[in-house]
């Protein structure tokens, strides 16, 4: 499903989806999430101060992109406000070189405000741009006294008003079949299109809840496995991005 390229041993940045909604992903390196308070994320770990650095890292993988499909998914360990100003360039030329009209971005509820003008910026080079929010979960107490992820609003249709996509994660105490399937439909009713992430053992104090996986797994999965519009990660590396290269 996916093709990957990176040297031995470090984190593999650049991948091809051929599944639903083909594309090609690239995960860049910033100076690290703002918000990493989030209890169930490790991520920030993938970051650097040096912004240099970190530039010269994201314009090799960028360089590998070949424009197979016209569109692009970067991420990165915070929100695309988060990402250097070279490495902004350096997507929008290499968008440009490779006839890239579609790029989608992650961002935290909290750079809202700054979409509208990101937005803009690439459509004035004919770049249609998705934004991605990790909602994580409609639940108001699971998200923010549980996964402490910083978003008071409540109303799917003001989060959707802003953002194209959303991300939910599945797999903790307290979650049921209900609570699961109400937050997929919430997510495919306000959104374009949603992805079912399923909490995998990391550093964090936060870990998976085996039986709700299991109900995931056997009574929600078969019923959205097909859906075009959902993305489903059992693993947090099966878009081919980030796990360690053994060439």
């Amino acid at each position: 499903m996916k093709e990957n390229t990176q040297t031995q041993n470090a984190p593999i940045r650049y991948s091809v989806i051929t599944g639903k909604n083909p594309r090609e992903i690239v995960m860049l390196r910033t100076s690290g999430c703002k918000w990493k308070r989030c209890r169930f994320c490790d991520y920030h770990f993938d970051s650097s101060p040096d912004e240099n650095a970190n530039y010269a890292l994201n314009r090799q993988e960028l360089e590998k992109v070949t424009g197979i499909y016209g569109k692009l998914e970067v991420i990165n360990s915070g929100s695309f406000c988060d990402l250097d100003e070279n490495t902004i360039r350096k997507i929008i030329e290499v968008c440009e070189d490779k006839k890239i009209t579609q790029v989608h971005f992650e961002c935290h509820w909290l750079y809202r405000d700054q979409v509208p003008a990101f937005r803009k910026r690439f459509q004035e080079k004919g770049i249609d741009l998705k934004i991605k929010i990790g909602v994580e979960t409609f639940d108001h107490h699971m998200r923010q006294d549980i996964m402490r992820k910083g978003m008071p609003e409540d109303d799917p249709a003001v989060i959707g008003a802003i953002f194209n996509e959303a991300c939910f994660l599945f797999g903790l105490t307290g979650q049921t079949k209900q609570s699961m399937e109400r937050d997929i439909e919430l997510g495919l009713a306000h959104f374009e299109r949603i992805c079912l992430n399923i909490m995998v053992e990391n550093s964090t104090d936060m870990k998976p809840d085996e039986d709700v996986i299991r109900i995931f797994a056997q009574e929600i999965y078969p019923k959205y496995q097909d859906n075009p519009r959902v993305d489903i990660l059992f693993h947090n590396t099966d878009f081919g991005v980030g796990g360690e290269s053994n060439d």
